[in-house]
């Protein structure tokens, strides 16, 4: 057996016409986008990114960082969000990993290098271009191998992104607590780390189609090369490819629109991206600021274990994660009222974390927080997978992406950017434990009802439920 770094091979018909994957031709691009995600997560410098602001390196006040640096992120995001999404799959993925590797390098080149607060925002708006871009490599792997190989790929994907964010933050803890190395040398580490991944983002293969447009994109540039050598001058080639290209944008929104009524007319599947953008939204404000939440109970000169919080707090996710893919239940019918249950322990969780005064257990709590999101994430993502097909799954991680990044601006924008309100810290999370009772409220009450109606032994009950999920084909 080779060894097969294209990833092409196993998308050819042998001559016969037949199907005959390469069992090779997956490993090289698989291998290439797992040292990818390793590095690019292998950022040591981010549990103490706030130390690093507000200590003697940039020496910003914490009321600067709150809510003049922080902020740019959120808001950067929500207005770079869907555009990356459309662009991604235009480009064919490669060209924006490249772009994700290279803001990654600038933005900690800037945090390393840079002074002042509008250094550090340029900073945090081209950190926000990376993370836009992660749907590009969630969803690269899916072009280059064939479909027998998804879930083999995909666990291997997200085993080394958790990886790398694991080292990374067990990798700091130890540097500190028992090298005594400067915070600086932890950015320099950082950037390092992601000048690899941008080195590695290269070598991956360019896909010779896309996922979403694929079909009609192809169908409509074979058409326009066709007519292009017709054609007997170059203004009129031109005139002919901008009619083209405005036909498929049009072409391209209608289906975006007529994709999005179809994905979200089920009432179960559209809770369960409710959950997973409003779930998408407390956990990034809560992960974002705790840090400040740290510094605001850290006893004077003691040493912080962020990066060791962190690390564990990943672990047990993934294996919160790998526990939910071998539980055996009937997610349709109890999925939405485990939501409800395990977002109130969510809810306590933070509301602890704002009520405590002792470092140890608000560590603790976050663990128990990150360690219940990761789960019930998990468990959106797959209820939602098995009603979508492939094409249209992305689109509504998109979708669900963008919602969240909306309700985390509005809420970045009440709770730090309000002048009258100057919440403190504490309050602030008292706010976001608020958020995640009224969300814990909603869908225990939801999925009551629908253990309920589900329960009901009415015949005709029976095949409401089992069209309440629908099937790939029907999505």
């Amino acid at each position: 057996m080779g060894f097969c770094w294209s990833g092409e091979c196993g998308n050819r018909p042998c001559r016969a016409g037949h199907y005959m994957p390469c069992h090779a031709g997956w490993v090289g691009p698989t291998v290439l986008l797992c040292i990818y995600g390793f590095c690019s997560m292998m950022r040591p410098i981010e549990p103490f990114l706030t130390e690093f602001l507000t200590g003697t390196c940039k020496n910003l006040t914490t009321e600067q960082v709150t809510r003049q640096v922080y902020p740019v992120w959120t808001y950067s995001s929500l207005l770079l969000l869907i555009p990356v999404l459309l662009v991604t799959d235009f480009l064919r993925y490669k060209p924006v990993i490249i772009l994700q590797g290279l803001t990654y390098v600038i933005a900690f080149l800037l945090v390393l290098v840079g002074s002042g607060v509008p250094s550090t925002q340029l900073a945090l708006f081209s950190y926000s271009i990376a993370t836009a871009a992660d749907v590009a490599y969630f969803s690269y792997i899916y072009i280059v191998v064939h479909a027998s190989y998804y879930q083999r790929v995909t666990s291997y994907v997200r085993a080394s992104i958790l990886l790398g964010y694991s080292v990374g933050g067990l990798l700091a803890q130890l540097l500190v607590s028992l090298g005594g190395v400067s915070l600086y040398c932890l950015a320099f580490v950082t950037l390092i780390s992601v000048s690899i991944a941008l080195i590695t983002s290269f070598f991956l293969p360019m896909p010779k189609t896309s996922l979403f447009l694929n079909g009609t994109y192809s169908a409509q540039q074979r058409n326009s090369d066709e007519d292009a050598h017709k054609s007997e001058s170059a203004d009129s080639d031109n005139r002919m490819k901008s009619r083209m290209a405005a036909k498929h944008i049009g072409r391209m929104f209608r289906r975006l629109i007529l994709d999005c009524k179809t994905c979200y007319s089920s009432a179960a599947l559209l809770f369960f991206c409710i959950w997973a953008a409003t779930g998408r939204c407390g956990f990034y404000q809560v992960s974002g600021y705790v840090q400040l939440l740290w510094v605001y109970i850290q006893p004077q000169n003691a040493t912080a274990y962020n990066g060791g919080v962190d690390a564990i707090s990943t672990l047990t996710g993934a294996a919160a994660t790998v526990a939910v893919g071998h539980m055996s239940l009937e997610w349709s019918v109890w999925g939405e009222l485990i939501l409800g249950g395990f977002t109130l322990l969510i809810a306590g969780s933070v509301f602890l974390m704002d009520l405590t005064d002792n470092i140890w257990i608000s560590y603790t709590c976050y663990i128990l927080f990150k360690t219940v999101y990761m789960q019930l994430s998990t468990i959106c993502t797959f209820q939602i997978a098995k009603a979508l097909n492939r094409k249209r799954y992305a689109l509504v991680f998109g979708i669900n992406s963008f919602v969240g990044t909306v309700l985390q601006s509005v809420l970045t924008a009440i709770v730090i950017n309000t002048k009258s309100l100057k919440l403190t810290i504490t309050s602030q999370f008292f706010i976001y434990a608020s958020y995640f009772a009224v969300i814990a409220m909603l869908f225990t009450v939801r999925g009551v009802y629908t253990v309920l109606h589900m329960k009901r032994p009415a015949a005709g009950n029976q095949a409401e439920r089992a069209t309440n999920l629908p099937e790939v084909s029907h999505l």
